[in-house]
Formats: structure tokens, sequence, C-alpha cells
């Protein structure tokens, strides 16, 4: 049986949760497992899990969800982590295989490409465990630690990114994963945990770039980049806004519910209205 005095609690096990998850499994009352982003929602779904590093859209998949204040994986560009890869030019696409182990990046390149005259390509669902690339599709979308060897790598195909066009065409950043609360869970007395594991991850941000450089055979400066630049771990003023944006621009699509609108740990958001976005990067 369950402890109601311990959180369970899932993360990614990609690079890119490191700043946020740095110790977290070591603080009083935490329990915490490491799974890609899709079973980590099932957890959530099934019950096994409380709080988890997910993908922003199951936000608006499933009725009383919540999401911790400022604490999420997001960009205001390109993000190197999240890459569709081309065979032929963006806007030739016939046929994209999507990786299964992100919902929020495989629904953010159908937003995207829907938006073309003729409607958008074919997605293939590529079972949990496959390789997108050998697909066959024209393009295919990657996520996570593969993702950044692959365009990396000496020949690298080309690539359209899309928290880079997200952030062009909305002028909002693109929250890509947030610490969300199962309903009925009361997550209010582990804040300062999960501040604590942020305030850990992101002081060791050089070190962490270090270790994937030594790892992965890639250049320190590429991995730096990547984590102190391309990723935001920062509260966003305007967090709020660009989830509702992303609820808004999926739901006509299908791939969302229109009209949830998910909770902020430990107080209120303000309207998403009443925000004015920010600036983002084009580089």
């Amino acid at each position: 049986m369950h402890d109601p005095g311990v959180l369970r609690v899932g993360t990614v096990p990609y690079l890119v949760g490191r700043p946020l998850d740095s110790g977290l499994g070591e603080e009083e009352g935490v329990e915490l497992v490491e799974a890609v982003p899709a079973r980590l929602v099932d957890g959530l779904r099934e019950g096994s899990l409380d709080v988890a590093l997910v993908s922003s859209i199951e936000l608006f998949r499933r009725e009383g969800y919540a999401y911790l204040p400022g604490m999420a994986v997001s960009g205001r560009g390109a993000v190197a982590s999240v890459q569709l890869f081309l065979r032929r030019p963006v806007e030739e696409l016939a046929t994209v295989a999507l990786d299964p182990s992100s919902r929020t990046a495989a629904t953010l390149v159908r937003v995207l490409l829907a938006e073309r005259a003729d409607g958008g390509p074919e997605f293939v669902e590529v079972p949990v465990g496959e390789d997108p690339r050998a697909a066959g599709c024209d393009g295919w979308l990657r996520i996570g630690d593969e993702a950044l060897r692959e365009v990396a790598a000496a020949d690298a195909p080309p690539v359209f990114n899309p928290s880079q066009q997200w952030c062009a065409r909305t002028g909002l950043p693109f929250v890509f994963a947030a610490w969300i609360v199962r309903p009925g869970v009361d997550a209010t007395p582990w804040l300062a945990a999960f501040e604590r594991a942020r305030a850990r991850g992101t002081a060791a941000i050089a070190e962490l770039a270090a270790q994937a450089a030594d790892a992965w055979n890639l250049s320190l400066p590429f991995c730096l980049h990547y984590l102190a630049e391309e990723c935001v771990y920062e509260a966003l003023p305007d967090m709020h806004a660009a989830l509702v944006a992303f609820r808004d621009a999926a739901a006509p699509l299908g791939l969302c519910t229109a009209d949830s609108d998910p909770a902020v740990v430990g107080g209120f958001h303000p309207p998403a209205g009443d925000f004015a976005p920010a600036p983002c990067h084009r580089d």
C-alpha cells in the first residue's frame, strides 16, 4: 500500500531533465523513478505516480491536473533535443515518422505542419523502442539525447526545429515538459524540495555539459550551449499563456480538449490574456 507521506515522482532519463531533478530522490518523502515521457504519463493516469516531468500536452488531456509553478523545460527559440530531420524540404514532406517518447513534441509537429495548404503530411506512429529514421518516411521526429547526437553528427541531415518555429509564429516560449500533478494529490508540502533540486541542477549545468560531452563524444561548447542557452529552466511570466496557446492550437486538431485550464500548485495563475509575450530568439 502506498504511504501517503511519500510523493512518488517520475522524471525523464534525458540530460534535459537533470537541471530540474538534481538530488530530488534524496529529499525526504520523495521516491524518484526515471522513464521516457510517454511511460510517465501512463504512471500519472494509472495512479502509480503522483507527480511527473512529462509532456505539457498532457495537462489538457485529462481533467483535474495541476502543475508546479515556474519549474519546466522550456525554450525561447531552437532547442536541439527536439528535431524534425528531413529527407526533403519541409513543405514537400508527404510522410513523417513520430518518435513515441514525447507526446508534446509529436503534437507540436502536427500543429505546425497542419498549417500547410494541403493539410500537412501523413504521420506514422513508430512503436516504442524503434528507430523513427528506419520507418522510411520523408522526415522523422527525434527527441532527447538521441536527437542531440544525431543533429551534432558530421553527416547530420537538414532539420526543421519545432520550438524555433513555434516561437517565431506566436511570440511565446514553448513549454516542452512541466511537473504535472495528478488529480487528488496535494504537492504543496514538497514545493521547496523541487525548488532545491532545480537550484542544485542549474548550478551544475557546466558540470552536466562536461559529462555529456565526454560520454557522447560531443563538443563541450555544443553541450553547454544546449543546456545553458537553449533550455530555459527559470520561471517564465508567460508560462501559462504559452500553455494555453498550445492547447488552443492543438484542440481543433482533436489532439487535446479545448476547455481544460489546469491549476498551479500553491497559487492562482493570472488569465492568459494578462501576459505580454516576451521577445523570442530567432537564431
